[in-house]
């Protein structure tokens, strides 16, 4: 079972390799026609100019190739065309440095992110990287626009928000000295079953004795003002309304908020919209309870400040409300109270640049929380960009604060930016191929948030250099059916052929495949090629230095014979299927030398006069001998004590020599084996092995084998234990000693036992013999009276 997964691992294997091969030269496998083709398939790839660069059988499309490739087959550098991308900076001004209280500048005058405009060149393939640096500018004009639910549930909340105006103005001047509020309301959309369209409750919405205005869906109460006052003012005179359900219309009042610029009067500022409310929202589709079906068209429908469309219009969707907020550079904060939390987190996570507080019951800590809430979107920056041409593709790198670096889609954003902090983007922006048109594309970069933006001019690299000085109709490509541009012919549209000498009509002919078969065989260009025009393209290999050339595609570079897993032995090359040896070198593979003085021996002798020089190598006709030049006798007396010394110091580290081991005994190769009956014997090798035994200062015997093997290496082999004579064993004769003490005092110990035994029996036997032998006087004292008195029972029968 092992044995088929490594084959079938093997395979996969071979086959995952030859697929990354095959995938790994794009140059070859884009097939390119001409230079413009070659070089928008990717940026390792070069086209051959050179007229005279196609040998014999060899497509157009081989002049595009990696450029050290196409160097190897012979095209000089100077005609090779391999275009590269460039970079300009257009527009560069320099991030704002100023602080809180200096010279008073226009918002159009401070600049938060550098550069501002380029133009990149790009060619397929090749990234263009260029950085950005972004710095919060201290002392940015501040634009708020506080929108409130004001159904019923809202009454309390309304008390609270009446204040706002001086209060925040009087916070917001801690942050900013260039600070503007706004306010605006919502309800619901004026039909049923938002509201109800009774004529009563169209004037009062509110049930008993409360007093409220009519429903509306939004109107625009204060165009953004720096009169705090005049906020207090106008919100002073609202009034509370009512609706049915429990969702809102917010959306659409957001929408109208976000793209009325003009009625809510926006500036190029940080743009913040405060959105009150205690309950949820309505989005796209909810409009058909109320028989509306037609969707939102994010325009401004504003009349004397109030939303006239609502009726009209569905509710915008969230991707909708995304893409409006994100257009005209509004953050957004949503005070809801805490019953509504979750609903609006979720929303924040999928609207940009939001943040969520949570709202009291009547709204007393609104001021608090916006001024969080601000803090918390100002001090992250995240990167979007617009619309990328097709095949364009832009990947970010952000350094933060404290050397923080990420990339990816974390790249895009930085948090924990104080006012003042300087952040750096690496945008690299590539390009794969040309778009179809093929002219200049804009992209823009921005922060969201932020007006502020960087414009991209981006040009694309779709042609050759060369292209330019292209003779049209010329007579080169056969009586002018097609384009000589860059060393070859662009055919004219319905001609084929490398000098565009064949209809496409006429390519598969009878009458032209005969020409492609060699000695009129059945086989058309040997099976390695195809028939254009009668005359044989030679099919392309995956690797690029292996071709088939020939007349007929009969010829290849790479079927020759091999030596040492080279093709002809490295000594020469292939050429059609035979190997040209260099000088020197013969035989198939050219793996045979002609030269002798590899044979030649110290004395001046071929082979020491022993053997014969082949190829270059000796072959000793005495098999005694080895070695290159068969001056080595593995087996002769005296090869033992010869190589004892080096032996000892490389295998043990000890012996004479151990101090200059490495310098003098670095002639063989040594290995160690662990038993001597894994040692190298007569008969297991086909060259002589000698065994030797020696003895070293300590009278140490070790063992090991000396040989010179078919390579002419010289082998070691060495038992990595040494075999010495054994000393006495201590520990057992400590312990026999204590042993026999311990035994001997036990054994004296219990004799005194017995002896104590013996001595007590006798001793007692002696004491009973007396004891029967004793005669006592037996009589009573006269004067003794029993304490024992017997009385008896008169009554008593026996019974």
């Amino acid at each position: 079972m092992d044995l088929k997964l490594l084959l079938i691992a093997t395979l996969l294997g071979v086959i995952c390799r030859g697929n990354a091969q095959k995938e790994g030269n794009e140059c070859i496998n884009a097939n390119a026609k001409y230079c413009g083709e070659c070089i928008q398939a990717g940026a390792k790839c070069g086209w051959c100019k050179d007229p005279d660069f196609l040998k014999q059988g060899e497509t157009v499309s081989t002049r595009c190739d990696e450029l050290q490739s196409l160097i190897n087959r012979g095209c000089d550098n100077a005609m090779i065309e391999n275009p590269h991308g460039e970079q300009k900076t257009l527009k560069n001004k320099t991030v704002t440095h100023r602080r809180k209280g200096a010279e008073k500048l226009k918002p159009e005058d401070i600049t938060q992110i550098q550069p501002q405009k380029l133009s990149l060149t790009l060619r397929s393939g090749e990234p263009q990287s260029f950085n950005l640096k972004f710095k919060r500018a201290e002392d940015y004009p501040i634009d708020m626009y506080y929108l409130m639910d004001l159904s019923y549930s809202m009454k309390d909340d309304l008390e609270n928000v009446k204040n706002l105006g001086t209060s925040l103005m009087l916070e917001m001047s801690k942050i900013t000295s260039d600070f503007r509020i706004g306010f605006g309301s919502f309800v619901e959309k004026t039909v049923m079953p938002y509201i109800s369209t009774t004529p009563a409750k169209l004037l009062n919405p509110c049930t008993g004795d409360q007093n409220c205005t009519s429903p509306f869906s939004y109107k625009n109460v204060l165009k953004l003002t720096s009169d705090g006052k005049k906020f207090n003012t106008l919100v002073g005179q609202q009034h509370i309304s009512g609706n049915l359900d429990s969702p809102e219309g917010g959306f659409d009042a957001i929408m109208q908020v976000a793209v009325c610029g003009d009625h809510i009067g926006w500036r190029n500022v940080t743009r913040l919209l405060v959105f009150s409310t205690d309950a949820g929202f309505h989005f796209a589709g909810d409009g058909k309870l109320g028989g509306i079906v037609l969707p939102n068209d994010g325009k401004c429908h504003l009349e004397n400040n109030a939303y006239t469309m609502s009726h009209y219009y569905d509710y915008p969707s969230i991707a909708h409300l995304v893409q409006k907020l994100s257009d005209n550079n509004i953050q957004t904060i949503f005070a809801v109270t805490e019953e509504f939390q979750p609903v609006y987190q979720e929303l924040k996570n999928l609207i940009p640049k939001s943040a969520v507080g949570t709202l009291s019951a009547n709204s007393s800590n609104v001021i608090n929380l916006i001024i969080d809430a601000y803090n918390s979107l100002s001090s992250e920056v995240i990167l979007e960009n617009s619309k990328l041409p097709e095949g364009v593709t832009i990947a970010y790198t952000s350094r933060c604060k404290n050397g923080v670096v990420s990339e990816g889609e974390s790249g895009r954003r930085c948090s924990n930016i104080s006012i003042g902090d300087e952040v750096l983007f690496s945008i690299s922006v590539t390009s794969k191929g040309c778009p179809k048109q093929g002219k200049p594309e804009i992209i823009k970069i921005k922060p969201l948030g932020f007006t502020e933006e960087v414009e991209i001019i981006l040009n694309f690299i779709c042609e050759c250099e060369c292209n330019k000085d292209g003779i049209k109709n010329s007579p080169l490509c056969h009586f002018g059916n097609g384009t000589y541009e860059c060393g070859a012919c662009k055919c004219n549209e319905g001609r084929v052929g490398r000098q565009c000498e064949c209809s496409s009509n006429d390519v598969a002919t009878e009458d032209m495949d005969r020409t492609c078969r060699k000695d009129n065989g059945t086989d058309i260009c040997s099976n390695n090629g195809e028939c254009v025009c009668g005359t044989c393209e030679c099919k392309k290999r995956d690797k690029p230095e292996e071709r088939y050339s020939g007349l007929y595609c009969e010829c290849d570079n790479f079927n020759c014979d091999r030596s040492g897993n080279k093709l002809c032995g490295g000594h020469g090359r292939c050429e059609c299927r035979v190997c040209v040896c260099d000088p020197m070198w013969t035989e198939s593979a050219c793996d045979c030398s002609l030269d002798n003085s590899t044979c030649m021996a110290s004395n001046k002798q071929i082979c020491n006069g022993r053997g014969t020089c082949e190829c270059g190598t000796c072959k000793c006709t005495d098999l005694k001998f080895q070695g290159p030049t068969c001056e080595t006798c593995p087996t002769c007396p005296g090869v033992c004590t010869e190589h004892k010394e080096c032996v000892q110091c490389r295998a043990f580290g000890t012996g004479e020599k151990k101090e200059t081991c490495e310098r003098d005994c670095s002639y063989f190769n040594l290995i160690k084996v662990k038993e001597r009956d894994k040692l190298p014997q007569p008969n297991d090798a086909t060259y002589p092995v000698m065994h030797c035994k020696e003895r070293d200062a300590n009278d140490c015997w070790f063992y090991y084998t000396y040989a010179v093997n078919n390579n002419t290496e010289k082998e070691v082999h060495v038992v990595d234990m040494l075999d010495c004579p054994a000393g006495p064993d201590i520990i057992p004769i400590v312990a026999g000693v204590v042993a026999g003490i311990v035994l001997i005092g036990l054994a004296l110990l219990l004799i005194w036992k017995l002896l104590m035994i013996i001595h007590d029996r006798r001793e007692f036997a002696k004491f009973e013999k007396e004891k029967m032998n004793a005669k006592w006087d037996t009589g009573e004292n006269p004067i003794y009276k029993s304490a024992v008195t017997t009385v008896v029972n008169p009554k008593y029968e026996g019974k």
